[in-house]
């Protein structure tokens, strides 16, 4: 940062604007909680004047907002960590409103007797390597993630590297709820914090340098053990070298398109440097953030750009990432040299890529083998999100391995892994395939580096004689001819054919006029059922759609079965159609999941071919029905 903005960060830090004596009413506290949501991937609302604005400070309200979270969780950490000393990670992404939110935490942690050890500005992934490593009673992260600047919030988590699991992240939602419901425990939590001397932040300041180094010392660590799959360091440093031979071999130089995120703090250069990789920082300045957030459509089209010019003077550039602000997620553009254009990798196809190198790179090391009839000798799975392309599955066929499906929500992907784990599968690649990025274990969060990591493998983990390298594994696994030399471009195209929507498209998200998703999935089962019969053949000539099933997804739990007794609870989970061929493979999905806080919900389709009219036939059938199954419900009529 610029010594104006260190100044600026140390003032919003030290001297939050926060208040002991505080009027409930009068400072809107009711219509602040009415906008924060709190869900299992975190807690987050509007914290500056409106979702754009680039304000620096918070309100009191807000201020009572934080303090009331920190305080509940530093109760939870204690519960959950024995006895003292409970040492807790805080830091921030690079939003505006950062400092201040970081401020009023650190007070509210310190007044309830928890150690504080402030990284300042520190990628998600980084302060839970952290945690992990240095075995902290747990961490405390500002940010929204991929919302708008003005938006600002919270990740909570424990020393296993990950945001908490449902179970944990549900006690300490109904805390937080019984809590700043309650004037007199509030005015407590305010009253302790605002007590707590300046000068004890002004330490925490000053030693923020000291944690912030072992934070990436650690951060870095963890990395080496993730991208290797080892944890023995020499064997860490075998794999690593024989990488930075292949990168120095063929030249290879990434663009890095930081849009002034936490990345812009953390390991990214160094770490790709050390994997003689090249790399050429764009917008590299905390805080500079330069455009929208979210790293999909438009948001990629400056680091596309920036590869173009970089490949016209070094054709070793070949890819380029972008992260989100707190830098858990990043999507990637690459240099198409059949079109001569740096083209973007759909979030969907970023997954696959990285399924098909984690994969390999088991068989590669020798941790997944196979028997004279080619059948796996290891359980191995991969764990993903309900709407994820069937694509996944094709994959893991081709390597005899299972795919486990988990709602929406990194906390459910990561926690049916950990489940799968106990049951004897091994599961080194996981995540969300419909928002990009990946998991790879044990890292418990989506991580860039570890995307970039896993496209270096494929890329330069080359062929020898008698020890075939990732890509000709894939190809030879999944029937295809192996090109010796192929390019990411020849990597991008071998992936299984599927069309599937964008999640981010803003035809994935439609209006409904209720948010009774009991009655709408009931009215849409039945409007599905008789348009099933109508248009049986017209599904069979077209998309060679022989059969349906219906599954719902909660949490962890995939149920397979039509009707309400196949969903429990409020019925917010996420509902499938799954067709299949003749053969009882699925081959196209329809998929819907409603909001917990708007009458939205949020659809897509996918289908095997990669023929998007034929997604979007799929797509806008499944609008009708939700229309149709709205107009059925006499209380959602206006």
């Amino acid at each position: 940062m610029t010594s104006d903005a260190e100044a600026a960060s140390y003032r919003l830090f030290v001297r939050p604007e926060f208040a002991a004596s505080f009027d409930r009413e009068a400072r809107r506290l009711p219509d602040e909680l009415r906008s924060f949501m709190i869900t299992s991937s975190g807690w987050r609302k509007v914290f500056a004047a409106d979702e754009e604005s680039g304000d620096s400070s918070i309100s009191e309200a807000n201020a009572e907002i934080v303090a009331v979270s920190a305080s509940v969780f530093a109760r939870f950490i204690k519960e959950k960590g024995g006895e003292a000393p409970w040492v807790v990670a805080l830091a921030t992404d690079t939003r505006p409103t950062g400092p201040a939110i970081a401020g009023v935490m650190a007070r509210a942690l310190l007044a309830e007797g928890v150690t504080v050890r402030f990284l300042r500005v520190a990628a998600a992934p980084e302060i839970m390597a952290y945690a992990r490593v240095a075995k902290l009673a747990g961490f405390a992260y500002v940010t929204a993630s991929h919302n708008p600047i003005g938006h600002n919030g919270f990740k909570f988590g424990l020393s296993d590297g990950g945001v908490l699991g449902a179970a944990d992240s549900q006690a300490l939602a109904v805390a937080f709820g019984e809590t700043i419901q309650d004037a007199g425990r509030c005015a407590e939590i305010r009253s302790q914090a605002s007590r707590v001397e300046s000068a004890r932040l002004e330490a925490l300041y000053e030693e923020s340098s000291r944690w912030k180094s072992a934070a990436i010392e650690a951060y870095l660590r963890f990395t080496r053990e993730v991208v290797t799959g080892y944890s023995d360091p020499e064997k860490q440093e075998e794999l690593l070298a024989e990488l930075a031979r292949g990168a120095k071999r063929r030249g290879i130089g990434v663009v890095a398109e930081l849009n002034g995120s936490a990345r812009t703090r953390s390991i990214d250069e160094s770490f790709l440097k050390s994997l003689g990789v090249k790399v050429r920082v764009v917008n590299g300045e905390p805080g500079r953030i330069v455009h929208r957030i979210v790293p999909e459509g438009a948001s990629l089209a400056q680091c596309s750009e920036e590869l173009e010019r970089a490949h016209a003077s070094d054709r070793g550039y070949l890819l380029g990432y972008v992260p989100d602000n707190d830098g858990d997620r990043g999507n990637i553009v690459f240099f198409n040299a059949r079109s001569g254009r740096g083209e973007i990798l759909h979030a969907q196809e970023v997954f696959a890529l990285c399924c098909v190198a984690e994969l390999a790179y088991l068989v590669y090391s020798g941790k997944l083998t196979y028997n004279g009839s080619g059948k796996a000798v290891q359980k191995v799975a991969v764990v993903v999100n309900d709407p994820t392309s069937l694509r996944i599955e094709a994959i893991a066929k081709a390597f005899d391995a299972r795919v486990f499906r988990a709602e929406v929500g990194e906390a459910n992907v990561v926690n049916l892994a950990r489940d799968s784990r106990k049951s004897g599968f091994v599961v080194r690649i996981l995540g969300e395939g419909s928002n990009g990025g990946n998991i790879t274990h044990p890292a418990a969060v989506r991580d860039p580096i570890n995307t970039l990591s896993a496209f270096l493998k494929l890329l330069l983990l080359d062929s020898a004689p008698g020890a075939p390298g990732l890509y000709e594994i894939w190809c030879r696994r999944s029937g295809q001819e192996y090109a010796p030399g192929s390019g990411f471009a020849e990597m991008v195209a071998s992936l299984p054919k599927f069309a599937t929507t964008d999640i981010y498209e803003s035809r994935a998200l439609i209006d409904v006029r209720t948010q009774d998703q009991v009655a709408l999935k009931e009215r849409f089962e039945e409007i599905f059922s008789q348009d099933w019969e109508e248009r049986r053949d017209e599904l069979r000539d077209r998309f060679a759609i022989s059969s349906w099933e219906e599954i719902n997804y909660e949490g962890i739990n995939e149920v397979h079965g039509f009707g309400r007794t196949y969903r429990s609870g409020k019925q917010r989970g996420g509902l499938k159609i799954l067709f299949k061929d003749e053969s009882g493979r699925g081959i196209a999905f329809i998929w819907m999941r409603g909001s917990n806080t708007e009458p939205v919900f949020r659809i897509l389709a996918d289908v095997r071919g990669g023929n998007s009219a034929d997604e979007a036939w799929l797509l806008s059938w499944l609008v009708s029905m939700l229309r149709r199954a709205e107009d059925a419900i006499p209380a959602a009529k206006p």
